[in-house]
């Protein structure tokens, strides 16, 4: 599972020019789902993502987590985190997990987030999405699940 953290001063996400998830002060996730991944990806990066420190306390440093802060998350699925650019022009996904599991897994990530006591607002699974942020910083970091097996 493969992640990119945004930390923001707000973002949101539309469908159809319509709202449908929007946090101020956390993290914007985009989160891919790949082929060899399972529930045990999901729960870790839920884990990573609530105590990474990654905000800063009043000396400045990087020091604070979004729970410290009292921070949301956007999580917004995102396929295309497992485009496979090496070959050719056009992105391969056959890494990427079927959609049906690869839901499953999205959903997995919010609860575990949420059962953290985060707050946390989504876009909508396989849906054309607009993202709007407001890059913090900007601090971007990007996590694989699979880098700590």
């Amino acid at each position: 599972m493969r992640a990119v953290l945004q930390r923001v001063s707000e973002a949101r996400v539309r469908v159809d020019n319509e709202i449908v998830g929007e946090i101020d002060t956390g993290l914007l996730v985009l989160l891919g789902v790949g082929r060899e991944d399972e529930e045990r990806d999901a729960v870790y990066l839920a884990e990573k993502t609530a105590g990474l420190r990654i905000f800063e306390d009043d000396g400045g440093k990087m020091n604070l987590s979004v729970i410290d802060v009292g921070g949301a998350v956007l999580a917004v699925s995102q396929f295309t985190l497992y485009g496979d650019c090496r070959k050719g022009r056009r992105p391969g996904f056959s890494d990427a997990a079927p959609p049906q599991e690869a839901e499953r897994l999205y959903r997995c990530y919010v609860e575990g987030l949420r059962r953290l006591g985060i707050s946390v607002a989504t876009g909508v699974f396989r849906a054309e999405m607009a993202v709007e942020l407001v890059n913090d910083g900007p601090v971007t970091l990007l996590l694989d699940s699979r880098r700590q097996f």
